[in-house]
């Protein structure tokens, strides 16, 4: 699978959870989606709470994926291939991609908005 098409994959992923996620930005540099209630996030309160956003490089597509943070020890249990593209706390990293990282990510997606939905963000 080629980068271009790993990046259509990630948001389409993103875009089967509109609502209850809302697009935020999107554009050729960054796809990022997040709630769509009024919350606090740290000190401010925002638009929407900060949910996950995709990120094209030269080499890479990158995943940035905030429920991970947020919710670490839900996402302890992660397969070899996806811990291999985890970089740092909440970036995945991207080169290749198959069925079975893509059903593996559509799981945490749907595990992250269902914390997020409990915890009343999104």
């Amino acid at each position: 699978m080629e980068l271009q098409e790993i990046q259509q994959k990630l948001h389409l992923l993103l875009k089967s959870f509109i609502p209850p996620l809302r697009v935020r930005k999107e554009s050729d540099e960054i796809f990022e989606v997040c709630g769509t209630k009024p919350v606090m996030q740290g000190k401010q309160k925002v638009e929407g709470f900060y949910f996950a956003s995709v990120v094209p490089k030269p080499k890479d597509i990158r995943f940035y994926f905030f429920p991970i943070y947020t919710h670490p020890k839900k996402f302890e249990i992660l397969s070899q291939p996806m811990q291999k593209c985890l970089k740092g706390k909440s970036c995945f990293h991207f080169k290749k991609m198959d069925e079975a990282l893509i059903n593996e990510l559509s799981n945490m997606v749907a595990l992250g908005v269902q914390l997020y939905k409990k915890d009343n963000l999104i």
